[in-house]
């Protein structure tokens, strides 16, 4: 038989390697989603919760490597070192890359102005956050340590206040957390992207902090707002404060804080010292180039990027005659001069991330730094407990000196000694260790005596000690004293100033407007048409989105002022003439996108009128109306949004313009009807009064409709009117039903 050559025998030893295998060679379909669970959740989950979010001592692991490698670099105490030198040290906890560690340091340095409160004081180029190209400096040119406030983060580290793990190789261990002694997690800015979430923590007032947090731990139900007045941030600006977004920011961890940049006028120029954190100057500038290449902004013969060591400074010469104010108003409107911060309070508590708001955050930071009190007491209780112990031992020793000197003396073997002093004195081995380790020059007077007054302090500390463990308002009183004492080192004035009224938006001047009568429609979904005579008597039926329904329509003048309420207490002016005449065949303009108002914001009323006399009338679902004098929406720049331009305390049911007293019915949602008339309704100055009580209501049960009285057909109208208001009305007869859903239909 003729020999195989070795290219003929390889596919068959590999076939008979195959078979041995089980599925060895097949082809197995896999659904993506599976492959997508196996593979990419893993990751996702990684960077979720060892990378991206802050944990409740305010850091993301980056962070907290990084500043305890310098903790035990010695750099809290001692001198400045090359940042390469720490650099490279805390690449034994995080092997993620020089060049990732450093950038993270820079964020943390005092030179980059990023945070409120630096951890780390720097001496070199370090960049600035509001430029965009100014780069920092390499590792080896910049030198570090850390700041006196990082001591905070530290205090009592080395007590068992905090969790300590491995590092990735096993050769040292790191802390899980910084056992900081204020809540950093709200003192200084986060941002983080995970996959799938993200965080974004604004900074506050370190002094406000802590006051929220001592009046919190008094009172669990405190008004977080009333000590914790708004974000601080290090870059300064003017804070547009808004109490809705703010509060909702600290209810729910979601909101949009509007921040404007600082400037000053001085003779023919513009001097911007601060921005907000969300923009650079180099975006600002780009901006303002491209207004001016198109035309929008005319009023600027040069714009300079001044900044040097004094700080931030952003120049625009104006041209002779313009108006820098007006000019301002206009760049905060078009340029991210005036930009919004958009809360995002995700925090890994426990391993898992949550949104929380800042009542939540402030509990579970208070629960949290309650563990670490308790296990500092706890690992000085047991440290204490164990020097009495050898103290008593040792006290035992001394009341007979000689009787020791003679049993140490006698005993022929070194390893005898110490059982020969327990057998001796009635000690126990720990004990007998202590004493036979003292050496014979401390066998005097001052040392017994010394030992004796330790004991007695030692035992007033075990019981203080003791008494803590068991006293949560011991716990609570040392927290309130940490915070005191913190604001008190390290509290600085706010550099974000707060303007508590909006300054007036910017508006084009008004030029005039076409006058010629138009009717107007707005309908449930917020579609608002507008329609000349001519058209409307050649149209047919009115086109409406599915579902959808006209609410309101008035004939007016092409000139009249519109205003459309939303369904977050807000009214949006305009006049008709800003909308493009349409047809009835036409679903219209979609009036949240036309002026652009807040994402998720809904019209849901509107109001025509071609002046400001009379008054508007509110109808709320608890009963309650309210009537408001028109002209109290009147503003003489003509402000294109109105905030609390109604109460929202309760579902607004209708509301109408009156120019004189007018009389309405009433449906409430169990079936009865009242007739009331407006000249019973006292009037209120205030656009969100809460109003006065029309309706009587039961129990569950609501108004549900407002009409003109004059729109309905009553058989007998007496019977549903009242002399005094409230009443419940009466209930709907049948004949008046049937009207009624005629009329409805």
């Amino acid at each position: 038989m003729a020999k195989k050559s070795k290219k003929e025998e390889a596919p068959r030893r590999a076939v008979g390697i195959n078979a041995e295998i089980e599925g060895a060679g097949s082809v197995v379909e896999t659904p993506v989603s599976e492959t997508l669970r196996k593979n990419y959740m893993p990751y996702a989950m990684s960077v979720i919760v060892s990378r991206a979010l802050p944990e409740i001592d305010g850091f993301k692991p980056s962070h907290r490597k990084l500043l305890y490698t310098m903790y035990k670099m010695g750099l809290l105490t001692g001198g400045l070192t090359k940042s390469a030198n720490v650099v490279g040290q805390t690449m034994k906890l995080n092997p993620h890359g020089d060049a990732t560690i450093y950038e993270t340091m820079v964020r943390l340095a005092r030179g980059n102005e990023t945070l409120l409160h630096a951890y780390v004081e720097s001496k070199g180029n370090f960049g600035k956050a509001y430029s965009r190209d100014m780069a920092y400096a390499a590792p080896r040119y910049t030198e570090v340590k850390l700041a006196s406030i990082s001591g905070e983060l530290f205090s009592d580290i080395n007590k068992d206040t905090v969790d300590f793990v491995e590092n990735y190789d096993a050769t040292t261990t790191e802390p899980t957390l910084l056992p900081a002694t204020f809540p950093t997690v709200l003192v200084n800015s986060n941002i983080g992207i995970a996959v799938g979430m993200a965080s974004q923590i604004c900074s506050f007032n370190l002094a406000e902090v802590c006051e929220t947090v001592v009046a919190l731990i008094k009172n669990p139900e405190h008004d977080i707002a009333s000590t914790l007045k708004a974000p601080d941030f290090a870059g300064g600006g003017l804070l547009i404060y808004d109490e809705a977004p703010v509060r909702q920011a600290y209810e729910t961890g979601r909101g949009t804080i509007k921040i404007r940049s600082k400037y000053e006028i001085v003779k023919n120029r513009i001097e911007i010292t601060e921005i907000p954190p969300t923009t650079t100057v180099e975006a600002i500038m780009d901006k303002i180039a491209e207004l001016v290449k198109s035309g929008k902004v005319r009023e600027l013969s040069d714009m300079r990027d001044e900044t040097d060591l004094r700080g931030l400074r952003l120049t625009l010469d104006l041209k002779r005659g313009a108006d820098g104010e007006k000019l301002m108003q206009k760049l905060f409107r078009l340029t991210p001069l005036e930009d919004g911060f958009s809360c995002n309070f995700t925090l890994l508590i426990k391993g898992s991330p949550r949104l929380l708001g800042v009542r939540d955050i402030l509990n579970e930071w208070i629960d949290f730094r309650r563990g670490c009190v308790r296990r500092r007491a706890a690992f000085d209780l047991k440290n204490r407990s164990e020097r009495l112990h050898l103290l008593e031992g040792l006290s035992k020793i001394l009341l007979d000196i000689d009787k020791a000197i003679k049993i140490v003396r006698e005993t022929e073997e070194e390893k005898e000694v110490v059982p020969n002093l327990m057998i001796g004195f009635g000690i126990d081995e720990t004990q007998a260790e202590y004493v036979a380790e003292i050496k014979l020059r401390q066998l005097n007077r001052e040392y017994i005596l010394n030992r004796v007054g330790e004991s007695e302090k030692l035992r007033e500390e075990i019981a203080d000690l003791k008494d803590i463990l068991a006293s949560s308002k011991r716990v609570d009183k040392i927290i309130m004293l940490e915070q005191a004492e913190v604001a008190k080192k390290y509290a600085q004035a706010r550099k974000t100033k707060i303007i508590y009224e909006t300054p007036e938006a910017y508006v084009e001047e008004e030029t005039a407007l076409p006058d010629y009568p138009v009717t107007v429609f707005f309908t449930r979904e917020g579609y608002f048409k507008k329609i000349t005579p001519q058209s409307l008597r050649m149209s047919g039926e009115q086109a409406l989105k599915e579902g959808d329904e006209i609410i309101y329509s008035l004939e007016c003048r092409n000139d009249a002022y519109l205003l459309f309420f939303t369904d977050k207490g807000r009214a949006y002016k305009s006049r008709a003439a800003d909308f493009a005449d349409g047809k009835a065949s036409a679903m219209g303009d979609y009036v949240p996108s036309e002026l652009e108002m807040e994402e998720g914001e809904r019209a849901i009323a509107c109001i025509a009128a071609n002046s400001f006399e009379g008054h508007l009338i509110f109808f709320y679902a608890n009963g309650k109306a309210a009537k408001v004098p028109l002209a109290s929406y009147e503003t003489k720049t003509n402000r294109k949004k109105l905030t609390g331009a109604f109460n929202i305390k309760s579902p607004l049911v209708a509301v109408y313009r009156c120019e004189g007293e007018r009389e309405f019915g009433l449906f409430s949602d169990s079936g009865r009807l009242l007739l009331a008339s407006t000249a019973l309704i006292s009037e209120k100055q205030s656009r969100d009064t809460l109003g006065v009580q029309i309706m009587t209501l039961k129990k569950n049960t609501s108004l549900a409709r407002a009409l003109p009285a004059e729109a309905l057909e009553l058989a007998d109208a007496k019977r549903y009117r009242t002399r005094n208001l409230p009443a419940a009305g009466a209930p709907l007869r049948e004949e008046d039903r049937v009207q009624q859903l005629e009329f409805q239909a």
